[in-house]
């Protein structure tokens, strides 16, 4: 059972920069390709980002690249999420996930965290 705990929200204006982060408690951290998903207000649940298990490879949505950026470092077992130039649209609610893969990363992951708010006011 892998636990992922998020933290690094907050209120930041538009424009502005949030670095998240999510800790695992998963010893073999390496085995696990690591993602950011989102849910905003009155809205399903999306898929943000993702990296792969050896951190080579990384994918984001549409409407994140450019201006996230995934990085994952397996000697804390963390994976951040750097958010820039946000927008309003990027208000919501910030899930880390966990899968065996990169594919099952983006689309069913088998853990999730809590996740942490993320509030961009205009």
């Amino acid at each position: 059972q892998v636990q992922l705990v998020e933290s690094g929200g907050g209120l930041v204006q538009v424009g502005g920069s949030l670095r998240l982060s999510c800790a695992a408690s998963e010893r073999t951290f390496g085995t696990y390709a690591m993602g950011w998903f989102r849910q905003a207000p009155g809205k399903e649940r999306e898929f943000a980002a993702a990296i792969s298990r050896g951190g080579v490879t990384s994918y984001y949505a549409d409407s994140v690249k450019g201006r996230f950026t995934i990085s994952r470092d397996s000697a804390k077992n963390t994976v951040d999420l750097q958010m820039d130039s946000l927008k309003p649209e990027d208000t919501a609610v910030y899930y880390c996930a966990a899968a065996r893969n990169s594919v099952a990363v983006r689309r069913t992951p088998d853990y999730w965290g809590k996740g942490t708010l993320v509030t961009v006011s205009s």
